[in-house]
């Protein structure tokens, strides 16, 4: 006798439970812009980390001299 398949189905996560709502509740247009806009604020902020990284290199650099 042969046992039946297992069927293994992943739980969605938080953020994919979101992103469906937010389908069923913008147009495409929409959901595009705010995407958009959301990764030009994660690229603002690596931006930030950047500067401050290189202003404490600068900072370190002209105090040993």
């Amino acid at each position: 006798m042969q046992a039946a398949p297992v069927r293994a189905t992943a739980i969605p996560t938080f953020t994919d439970a979101l992103r469906a709502v937010e389908s069923v509740l913008m147009s495409g247009g929409q959901r595009t812009a705010r995407r958009n806009a959301w990764t030009s604020v994660l690229e603002d902020r690596r931006r930030a980390k950047d500067r401050v990284e290189a202003q404490r290199v600068l900072e370190a650099v002209s105090s040993r001299g």
